[in-house]
């Protein structure tokens, strides 16, 4: 059995400068945490592959093409590959979102 503790996930440089940790890197899957402090957001880009976005914590905002909306603890979005997508927290405490994509997008690395 494979196991990973947010506290022990190795944190990933990214061009977005937050708190992205890796939980899950296979060939069928990557998952990512990210925490946003109030303020920060996610640089708009795109991906590969599909992804969705699972909210732990928070009420962030996620931009996928021109619709823009927060969501709620407990709530999965999904974006579609090729369209430009977000996040930002517009809220006073911290968001936590789980991203997942599937596949993984070996042949670029993003988030």
């Amino acid at each position: 059995m494979n196991t990973q503790h947010l506290s022990t996930a190795p944190f990933r440089d990214t061009p977005h400068k937050v708190d992205v940790r890796e939980m899950y890197n296979m060939p069928d899957a990557q998952v990512m945490h990210i925490t946003l402090q109030p303020g920060e957001a996610l640089k708009p880009h795109k991906t590969p592959v599909d992804v969705f976005f699972y909210i732990l914590e928070g009420n962030p905002t996620i931009h996928i093409g021109d619709k823009s909306k927060a969501y709620p603890k407990d709530t999965m979005i999904e974006s579609p590959k090729d369209i430009v997508h977000y996040l930002s927290n517009n809220g006073n405490t911290a968001a936590r979102i789980l991203v997942a994509k599937t596949p993984n997008p070996q042949s670029k690395r993003v988030l």
